[in-house]
């Protein structure tokens, strides 16, 4: 068989080791060979313990049945036990072609099952998505309608009980001053209208584009918290954006909310990136207190880091990735790509 190898390839090197029962052959398998070439016949082995051997210890490496003479009954057994393929020794002048086709078979296999195990951890990965996305959703839906009841709602109900006190009022004095105090409240809910709609979704954006939107969603959140903001983008901004314009709204809405409510900072600057294909680069950069990603997040989301989760949660959904760069002491940079 050596010189049968040697002969067809002089520029191809073989390698042969040679073992004749089991113990042998448990010995050589940790060795990462291409395949293994059995007689059919042996006074102390066979293929068939060979393939129990292969199967109990899960090894892939192809085995090719070589021997004297076979009957085609044996053949196709050994071959439904595991076998790759066999050869008569009077035919060696293909081995070389033989062992070339099972291994690229073996390759094509290994390659199905990483495709597989891909497609499974993407499939419980998805499987998770799904799931935290009804819970976002959800989440979502409960923070609007507490907006809408604790705010709007109440200042629509004094709203109601000032035009009923003005038109019950005897005294035009007194039915004025109801009225105004209506007018104010009615004012006012305008004013909670147009904050709860800028934060589900910026008019600027669809009015004046991306970087727009973000300046006055930086400005919202910053003036008030008494941050120095900066608010810089590269690249050209398309004349339509996509739909993950307003995911990247949402992401620097939510990173100054954070900043706001927990860095102690006294700057922040954020940065557009108008990339190829429609992508959008992201970037939230402070000069706060920073935070321990390991304590904060653990792999679990929880009351403590909710709002992060939520960040998360919203580029991958998006199809992007969403990297968080901090330590304590050291600030927080949130970086995205949509």
């Amino acid at each position: 068989m050596a010189i049968t190898l040697e002969r067809a390839d002089p520029q191809r090197r073989y390698v042969l080791s040679r073992v004749d029962d089991a113990n042998a052959f448990l010995d050589a398998l940790p060795e990462d060979y291409d395949a293994i070439l059995c007689d059919f016949n042996m006074p102390r082995f066979s293929p068939y313990a060979a393939l129990q051997i292969l199967v109990a210890r899960r090894c892939g490496t192809p085995l090719i049945v070589v021997t004297r003479a076979i009957g085609e009954e044996a053949a196709v057994h050994v071959l439904r036990c595991g076998a790759k393929d066999y050869l008569t020794k009077d035919k060696l002048g293909t081995l070389p072609q033989i062992i070339d086709r099972v291994m690229t078979e073996r390759r094509r296999v290994v390659e199905q099952e990483q495709l597989g195990l891909e497609l499974e951890a993407a499939y419980r990965r998805l499987k998770k998505l799904s799931a935290r996305l009804v819970v976002a959703q959800e989440r979502e839906r409960t923070l609007i309608s507490r907006e809408l009841h604790d705010q709007l709602g109440q200042t629509l109900t004094g709203m109601v009980l000032h035009l009923h006190a003005a038109k019950r009022a005897a005294d035009p004095d007194a039915a004025s001053t109801h009225t105004d105090t209506a007018m104010e409240m009615a004012q006012g809910a305008v004013s909670q209208l147009k904050t709860l709609s800028f934060s589900l979704r910026p008019a600027q954006l669809d009015l004046f584009g991306l970087v727009a939107a973000v300046q006055s969603a930086v400005h919202r959140i910053a003036e008030p918290a008494g941050l120095k903001s900066t608010v810089a983008s590269r690249g050209t901004e398309p004349k339509t954006l996509s739909e993950t314009a307003s995911v990247a709204v949402r992401l620097v809405q939510e990173a100054m909310n954070n900043v706001a409510r927990h860095a102690n900072a006294s700057q922040v600057w954020v940065r557009l990136r108008f990339l190829p294909h429609d992508r959008i680069g992201v970037l939230v950069m402070d000069d706060g207190v920073g935070f321990d990603k390991n304590e904060l997040l653990p792999g679990q989301p929880s009351e403590r880091n909710v709002g992060l989760y939520g960040m998360i949660e919203r580029t991958e959904l998006a199809g992007g990735r969403l990297h968080i760069r901090t330590s304590p002491g050291r600030g927080v940079a949130v970086r995205a790509v949509l």
